[in-house]
């Protein structure tokens, strides 16, 4: 069973619910993420938050709407494929922290 405010892996995107975009991103439709294969964690905050850019080498990309509620889908497959992780679908464990910066278990 999938709970409501979790972030889940489906067909190569990660899939992040309303209550988790607005408490994390507010208006913001631009992030900055990066991967760690040594932890399998994800690391992906704002593109406001300059700071995240500058402590670790980013890449850029856009949070698509995936419905009218507000749930947004950010594509990972090419890291799924690169460093050869489960591309099951799923629900993934994630943390947010007091920075803004989120980190998400591949």
């Amino acid at each position: 069973m999938v709970k409501k405010n979790s972030i889940l892996l489906k067909n190569g995107h990660i899939i992040i619910p309303a209550a988790i975009v607005s408490q994390w991103l507010d208006k913001d439709s631009f992030v900055n993420m990066v991967y760690y294969p040594e932890r399998k964690q994800l690391l992906v905050a704002a593109k406001s938050k300059t700071f995240f850019e500058k402590l670790h080498q980013t890449k850029w990309m856009v949070l698509k709407d995936k419905n009218l509620l507000g749930d947004k889908t950010l594509y990972v497959r090419e890291i799924l494929i690169d460093n050869d992780l489960d591309d099951s679908d799923r629900s993934l464990n994630f943390e947010i922290k007091a920075t803004g910066i989120v980190t998400i278990d591949l």
